[in-house]
């Protein structure tokens, strides 16, 4: 890219100074990255986002051009001109490694102070210091690299999206607030005293007043924002990969996914994604992995041996069972080698993700080692050994409690163990799956009703349509999410189009019509002129980028994240304003009190 500064001009970035280059006079222009003096020759290693070039500096070369680069410091702004030779130590590791530029002009743009991090890659840095110099930060070469993944990837959806029929459209960003799960942030109005914006979580109220409008395809690479408290992966500002489609059914709009995200992988990672992905219903991958966003790359499945321990003399199992309760287990192949040590932090780590407790069952050769071995006769260890499929060496994990938390705990702790003991072979492996059939309606115990799992504009699946006024809770949802490696990659539903159907269901959360009217009025008016049967997904393109690039941060694939504090080291946001500013606002700030 030919780029013309103070009558230079740039001919060729760094990183693409090949063989092909020999005996041609360039430029090139970038930060310095190294300088090495060897006395009588000065080399520079200098850097852009295309790479890295060697250029060197003698006095036979050009005196002038020498006792400048001589000067030169890490991250100096330069441009260096001459002619393109083969090198006398190639170096093979990297693309430009069999040239090197002889310098014979140099002209500084721009002095650096020592920066305050290393500019290479594998930066073992504290994160806040990373964040605050955020600008050196991603001048690091990984760093650029997610970045020109992240580009290529929305390059390739919005490609895609284009040749099936998709319009890209805008939603607003400074809109109503409506109940969406989280808190949303609020954003005060100067004109209408007292009253606020909402910034969204989500399009998805708009998106679907956009199938009413006929536009038919419609998504958006969407900022969208959540005030809620932060973990790991998680940021206050992430950005969604938007849709909604008129006139489809589930398969449609799973189908039509299949094939983007085999475009991106292929594209992106020349990797060959199989389609059509493994479909689970929600009640199988929490019967079998205790989470709705199961991690398929490995076995250690969780088995139900309630029946199996029933007759046993045991309080735990058998007040448990008469409750209601389950007993479930999972068998950690090889795990009776673990020491006690290691086996109680297993014990821990269960309790401290609300199992009651974790019984262990140590299948080894010289006999059965077990927590509850007073009560285990021989015959009742050898039905569980059968029934969980455990040979010599393994170890039985058994929680004992109502089905959520047996199920959820075992499965917190399958994944523990895969990490903790390396069970997880191909760790490059992508292993995609739907997880289909969510329940439509959970209840809430604090507010005494029932509540959407997902939102109140999920459709419910045809079959279950008359269980909304006799067992609500039973209803499955036509509701999926894209699952990959233990991560939900993606999310939708098909969406409520019959008026009569959005009234039942809001009669059943407990919404009178005023409320309903409140809360979604816009879209429940907009329902009245003919609106389509339509449906959606949105892709949490910041994890998706994670993936492609190979990190396991999400902060790293954004460009100006905020901390786990949901703050910005580097601008010092959130920060206090002017009085002045609020006082046009109508806002005073009253200081909490501490708690």
């Amino acid at each position: 890219m030919a780029v013309s500064i103070n009558g230079l001009k740039r001919t060729v970035m760094c990183g693409e100074v090949t063989e092909e280059y020999i005996g041609k006079r360039i430029t090139v222009m970038g930060w310095v990255q190294r300088k090495r003096n060897l006395g009588s020759l000065v080399f520079i290693d200098l850097r852009d986002i295309k790479g890295i070039l060697q250029a060197v500096f003698g006095e036979e070369i050009n005196k002038e051009a020498f006792a400048i680069a001589d000067t030169l410091k890490s991250e100096y702004c330069v441009a260096i001109t001459g002619e393109v030779v083969r090198r006398e130590s190639p170096n093979n590791s990297m693309v430009t490694g069999q040239v090197e530029l002889k310098g014979e002009e140099v002209v500084i743009f721009s002095e650096s102070e020592t920066p305050p991090i290393y500019i290479k890659e594998d930066l073992d840095a504290a994160e806040n210091i990373r964040l605050k110099y955020r600008y050196l930060d991603l001048r690091r070469p990984d760093m650029q690299k997610l970045f020109v993944i992240r580009h290529k990837t929305t390059s390739i959806i919005r490609n895609y999206l284009s040749d099936h029929g998709f319009l890209e459209m805008e939603t607003p960003i400074l809109t109503k607030s409506t109940p969406e799960g989280a808190r949303d942030y609020l954003v005060p109005s100067r004109n209408y005293n007292g009253q606020f914006y909402a910034l969204p979580q989500s399009p998805q109220l708009f998106k679907q007043l956009l199938m009413v409008s006929g536009f038919d395809r419609y998504y958006q690479i969407a900022k969208c924002f959540r005030d809620e408290d932060l973990r790991a992966n998680r940021q206050p500002e992430f950005t969604q990969v938007d849709m909604e489609l008129s006139f489809v059914d589930m398969d449609d709009v799973m189908t039509l996914n299949e094939g983007l995200i085999s475009k991106v992988f292929k594209e992106v990672l020349n990797v060959d994604v199989k389609t059509p992905f493994m479909r689970m219903p929600y009640k199988e991958a929490m019967d079998k992995y205790g989470s709705d966003k199961p991690d398929i790359r490995f076995g250690m499945e969780i088995n139900d041996i309630t029946n199996i321990v029933s007759d046993m003399d045991f309080v735990v199992f058998k007040s448990n069972i008469e409750e209601g309760g389950f007993v479930k287990a999972i068998n950690f192949e090889g795990g009776a080698a673990l020491g006690r040590k290691q086996i109680d932090k297993l014990v821990d780590f269960a309790k401290d993700h609300k199992a009651k407790g974790l019984i262990w069952i140590a299948y080894k050769e010289d006999g059965v080692k077990s927590s509850i071995a007073k009560f285990l006769s021989e015959e009742k260890a050898n039905e569980i050994k059968e029934a969980m499929g455990a040979k010599d060496g393994d170890l039985v994990l058994i929680v004992s409690d109502a089905y959520k938390n047996a199920v959820e705990s075992l499965g917190a702790l399958r994944l523990h163990i895969a990490k903790e003991f390396d069970l997880i072979k191909n760790k490059d492996e992508f292993k995609f799956l739907w997880v289909t059939e969510f329940p439509l309606l959970s209840y809430d115990e604090e507010e005494k009703r029932y509540v959407a799992e997902h939102h109140p504009f999920t459709m419910p699946m045809d079959e279950d349509l008359e269980l909304l006024t006799t067992d609500p809770l039973k209803v499955r949802a036509k509701a999926y999410d894209m699952v990959l490696n233990g991560e939900e990659l993606g999310g939708g539903s098909i969406r409520i189009h019959d008026s009569k159907l959005q009234e039942k269901l809001f009669n059943t959360i407990g919404f009178s019509d005023e409320e309903a009217e409140e809360k979604f009025g816009f879209l429940l008016q907009a329902f009245k002129f003919g609106p389509p049967p339509h449906g959606g997904l949105a892709f949490g393109l910041d994890r998706m980028i994670m993936f492609l690039g190979g990190t396991d941060n999400i902060k790293d694939v954004i460009t100006f994240p905020k901390n786990q504090n949901a703050a910005c080291p580097m601008t010092e946001a959130p920060g206090m304003v002017d009085e002045k500013q609020l006082k046009e606002l109508g806002i005073k700030v009253i200081e909490k009190e501490d708690k």
